[in-house]
C-alpha cells in the first residue's frame, strides 16, 4: 500500500535482503511493482495502473494465506 525499501520487505516476509532483492527484481520485469533508487537504497511500490495493482494485491494475499497456514 505504499513504497517499501528491501531491508523492510525482507524484515516482513522473514527472508533474506538478497532473496528479496531477487524476487523484486523478478516482479518488476514482469511490470507489476515499480522502483526508484536513493542513494544506496532502493524503494519498491506497485505499478499503479489499476489491473497491475489487482493482479499484485491477489498474488499478495495468496502468498500471505501460504505464509500464515506454514507458521
Amino acid at each position: 500500500h505504499g513504497e517499501e525499501c528491501v531491508i523492510n520487505v525482507a524484515a516482513l516476509m522473514g527472508m533474506s535482503s538478497p532473496s528479496v532483492a531477487h524476487h523484486l527484481k523478478i516482479l518488476k520485469m514482469s511490470g507489476l511493482i515499480e522502483s526508484r533508487r536513493e542513494g544506496k537504497e532502493v524503494f519498491y511500490r506497485a505499478d499503479m495502473t489499476k489491473a497491475r495493482v489487482a493482479t499484485l494485491h491477489s498474488f499478495v494475499e495468496k502468498l500471505m494465506r501460504i505464509c500464515c497456514l506454514q507458521n
